[in-house]
């Protein structure tokens, strides 16, 4: 279950959308000042803030902007009064992720959390797939395309990352020749098998301890590759 951090004054505003958020199954929270809101957030654990920017003692863009400072992650959907475009890219360049001007229709707002939702649970998972892209002494970095050994950030040519890339997404499965010839090369036709067996050969020596005896890219006698960790 989700977990939504509200931060709102108005008690009977909070209340209303509160009850249509557990109505889709999220469990809700509601602070009425920003303060509060704040230590709240510290303590960690939820997975969205809908934040009033009309907030008796502290703002909210007070309340984004000391959050930001320690918290890149969690979504943040701005609710307000003002529809000034100021107000909006204000809200934005502070770290909001979305903002809905008030009055606005139930189904709408609702919609709005539930795309906030999957996008950040979309990028949780990636950020989690990639943390198990490693194999051995071997760390793989896919926003910075960098490949570590030990620690040590090895040099790698762009088709050397994508190949290992393409190993690890596919880890203790074949790929045949051709398959990383389309995946990698993209099977341009000036391109052969013998391509992918040079760059495979490139990596051992960059990455296994005994390039003649390889103990994680191994090859699959007349079928292709396969990642061993």
């Amino acid at each position: 279950m989700t977990c939504i951090l509200l931060i709102e004054d108005n008690e009977t505003f909070a209340k209303g959308l509160a009850n249509n958020l557990e109505i889709e199954g999220h469990k809700v929270e509601v602070c009425r000042d920003g303060v509060a809101g704040l230590e709240r957030l510290q303590a960690g654990g939820l997975d969205l803030l809908i934040l009033d920017l009309m907030l008796p003692d502290m703002d909210g863009f007070r309340v984004l902007s000391h959050l930001r400072r320690d918290d890149k992650e969690i979504p943040v959907l701005i609710l307000s009064a003002r529809g000034e475009e100021m107000d909006k890219v204000r809200g934005f360049r502070l770290g909001a992720d979305d903002y809905v001007t008030k009055p606005f229709g139930v189904m709408e707002f609702l919609a709005r959390v539930d795309a906030l939702l999957r996008r950040s649970s979309h990028a949780s998972n990636k950020a989690e797939a990639d943390v198990g892209l490693g194999f051995g002494q071997v760390g793989i970095d896919r926003p910075s395309r960098s490949i570590t050994l030990a620690g040590e950030e090895l040099p790698m040519t762009p088709k050397e990352f994508d190949l290992l890339l393409a190993l690890c997404e596919n880890r203790g499965q074949v790929i045949s020749r051709n398959d990383l010839l389309t995946r990698v090369w993209g099977h341009a036709g000036n391109i052969t098998t013998r391509t992918v067996d040079t760059h495979i050969a490139q990596l051992r020596r960059k990455l296994e301890k005994d390039p003649a005896k390889p103990q994680h890219i191994i090859t699959v006698r007349k079928v292709g590759y396969r990642l061993r960790d």
